[in-house]
């Protein structure tokens, strides 16, 4: 062979595509082992270089797309809400079937956060899961939004910022309007009710509004701040229990609050529905095996991993799409009817 062998010429003796020597080459789980192997034998035979300066110049795409997720308090080491880890299969299996890696890390609190990825060309744009507090994390979608960063966040919609999420209002509303059939009218909501928290707001929204509308008022010490773990679940509740406020049912803005609560309705003697009912929102795993099964909101996480990856490529490609709300569904079990 005369001149330096290139990409072409490997692909030609390995009997593959060019981009899978590129994927290959860059030890891409796309490729299987064996053509893995196979490539960079014929590479060290042909002893081809990658010039990684010059690729990224020419296609100015790295085929990788980078999940941020934000660090959450959670019961064990991992950091991550339950709820987006059942997300995060749908996002890496929508990402492979568009030949694009998946770059996970966690979201960072420094100015210049993104520059580690889009910028550096180590990603050709950016999945958000998570924000902690919406009013802090506002400037730092300003901020990419202003650097021309291609991303997608999951959450509601702010600034006409680019977002896929769930009709949280609709949820809370599904499940407020499911406790009131089951001949419940003063029904508890935990979990934080402020633009601090714009989906727990959103989920508020709707159960008061299904309240409105079932002619119940809207009493403010039925209400308690959560964040979304058991041990504050578990604490709102027993507030909530103390105070004495002759409720008979709890809509919690998250499953995981919805566990606390049924651990602080257990101890304190009650029965689960016979004594209250319980709705939660998310579906996560652990949800249907509860004792008894948790009636919730269901986040279909397949449809939204795939709509957060496809939304993200075409911003890439020019092609804005801004904002998608995905319909929410009543999971109907045992923690909220009497069998």
């Amino acid at each position: 062979m005369k001149g330096k062998a290139t990409s072409i010429d490997i692909a030609h003796l390995a009997g593959v595509s060019q981009s899978t020597v590129s994927r290959a080459l860059r030890n891409s789980p796309l490729v299987n082992k064996e053509t893995t192997e196979k490539v960079k034998q014929i590479a060290k035979e042909l002893n081809y270089k990658v010039d990684k300066h010059a690729s990224s110049l020419r296609t100015q795409q790295s085929n990788t797309l980078a999940l941020l997720i934000f660090a959450d308090p959670t019961s064990d080491n991992s950091l991550i809400n339950p709820f987006f880890l059942s997300m995060l299969g749908s996002i890496t299996q929508a990402s492979a079937k568009h030949d694009y890696d998946l770059l996970l890390s966690f979201q960072q609190s420094s100015d210049d956060w993104h520059a580690d990825f889009e910028d550096s060309q180590k990603a050709d744009g950016i999945i958000l899961l998570g924000y902690g507090d919406a009013v802090d994390f506002a400037p730092k979608l300003k901020q990419l939004d202003e650097q021309g960063t291609h991303y997608v966040r999951w959450g509601p919609p702010a600034n006409n910022l680019p977002s896929i999420c769930c009709d949280n209002k609709s949820g809370g509303y599904q499940a407020t309007q499911h406790l009131l059939s089951e001949n419940h009218s003063r029904i508890a909501f935990i979990g934080d009710a402020s633009v601090h928290c714009p989906e727990f707001f959103e989920r508020y929204q709707g159960y008061a509004e299904a309240l409105i509308k079932a002619g119940h008022p809207i009493e403010p010490k039925l209400q308690t701040d959560s964040i979304s773990t058991e041990q504050s679940g578990y604490e709102a509740t027993m507030k909530l229990l103390k105070a004495d406020q002759n409720f008979t049912a709890i809509f919690a803005a998250s499953d995981l609050i919805a566990i606390g609560a049924i651990k602080a309705i257990k101890e304190s003697g009650k029965h689960i529905p016979t004594d209250f009912s319980i709705v939660g929102f998310d579906d996560i795993q652990i949800a249907r095996f509860m004792n008894p099964p948790l009636t919730t909101i269901r986040q279909d996480t397949s449809t939204a991993g795939e709509a957060l990856v496809e939304t993200l490529l075409d911003n890439i490609k020019g092609n804005l799409q801004q904002q998608i709300l995905l319909n929410p569904e009543l999971i109907v079990r045992n923690s909220s009817r009497t069998v």
